[in-house]
């Protein structure tokens, strides 16, 4: 622990807190404040933990907060962005609301994996996604988004979403938003009926699972919400506060049947309770395929709606979670009730 906080690493955010004896405040793993002498820090594993220890959240880097809330001086920006997507923004209007871009342009890295510039771009050519399927004409769709010229937009339009507008038209819509939680951003993803998408934003090989996911589905994924999307994070946040414990959204999960049936059994494990592979793969009816059931677990694109955080080793211990295992545990922790986690 001592050595993620000195070096700042993002992998230990929402693992632990380190609590300055000389300040009387407790920080994330990854604050930029001066760091001090290690015979000077303590960790705790919960922010509940520093506070009763009579420690006070930094100001710098808010470790109440969910990891990845945007900070102070981007908030306007945000806002701004969302009340007109359409906007094509530059470097000179970032530095007129007196941001840097290359500061901007890493936060928008770090926690979207894209630029700023980049993130906009989407949005405005999402928008004009949403027109062209109602009806609109392509070249209308294009300069209502700030596009000078049909060939750029068209050409903008291919390399983000895989196909022109004409062919995008009559094809299914993901909206994929970014979700705040006390264990780190996730990315949600739905249509208009149903919750396709949930992982957590540092997952391994979340891009290749958005790929399998647009592919299976024949979708295009384009930043934005819609009432799905704003359905699960509700109940995601009433989860986190112990009062949820079954969802209700609707989930799509396409996949080979094995996969499909792997998927509908680990969401009858109930709440608060664990089952091993070996358990997954008799209740299945495949007793031997406990290898199989073990990579369709790992395929899940929905975590905790479809709770594979609830499978464990034989003999009792921790396996392989895309999120981590240390998120499996605080998931498992929360579920038991065992402590207040968050």
């Amino acid at each position: 622990m001592l050595e993620a906080f000195l070096n700042g690493d993002a992998s230990f955010d929402g693992v632990f807190w380190t609590a300055v004896l000389t300040t009387g405040i407790f920080c994330r793993p990854t604050c930029s404040a001066r760091k001090p002498r290690p015979e000077n820090v303590e960790f705790y594993g919960s922010t509940r933990g520093a506070l009763e220890a009579g420690f006070r959240p930094c100001l710098r880097c808010r470790p109440m907060e969910p990891p990845g809330t945007p900070p102070d001086w981007l908030r306007d920006l945000i806002r701004a962005l969302e009340a007109d997507p359409s906007r094509r923004w530059t470097d000179r209007d970032l530095e007129q609301r007196g941001l840097s871009p290359e500061r901007v342009r890493r936060w928008f890295q770090r926690h979207h994996g894209i630029t700023f510039h980049a993130y906009s771009r989407s949005r405005r050519l999402g928008e004009a996604l949403g027109r062209i399927r109602q009806g609109e004409e392509v070249s209308r769709a294009a300069y209502a988004q700030g596009y000078d010229s049909l060939s750029g937009f068209q050409e903008a339009f291919r390399k983000l979403l895989g196909a022109p507008p004409t062919e995008s038209r009559d094809a299914r819509t993901v909206r994929v938003t970014r979700v705040l939680t006390p264990l780190g951003p996730m990315l949600v993803g739905g249509t208009d009926d149903s919750l396709c998408l949930l992982e957590f934003i540092d997952r391994r090989m979340l891009e290749t699972q958005l790929k399998r996911l647009r592919d299976r589905l024949g979708a295009v994924l384009i930043p934005g919400s819609n009432p799905v999307t704003g359905a699960a994070e509700e109940e995601l946040s009433a989860y986190f506060a112990r009062e949820l414990s079954e969802f209700s959204v609707p989930l799509e999960a396409p996949g080979t049947g094995f996969q499909q049936t792997v998927w509908q059994a680990l969401r009858r494990i109930p709440y608060g309770t664990t089952a091993s592979y070996g358990d997954l793969a008799r209740n299945i009816g495949r007793p031997t395929a406990v290898r199989a059931v073990a990579r369709a677990n790992g395929d899940n694109r929905i975590a905790i709606m479809i709770p594979c955080h609830r499978v464990i080793g034989s003999d009792g211990t921790l396996t392989g979670y895309g999120g981590g295992l240390w998120r499996k545990q605080r998931l498992l922790d929360l579920e038991s009730g065992q402590t207040r986690v968050f």
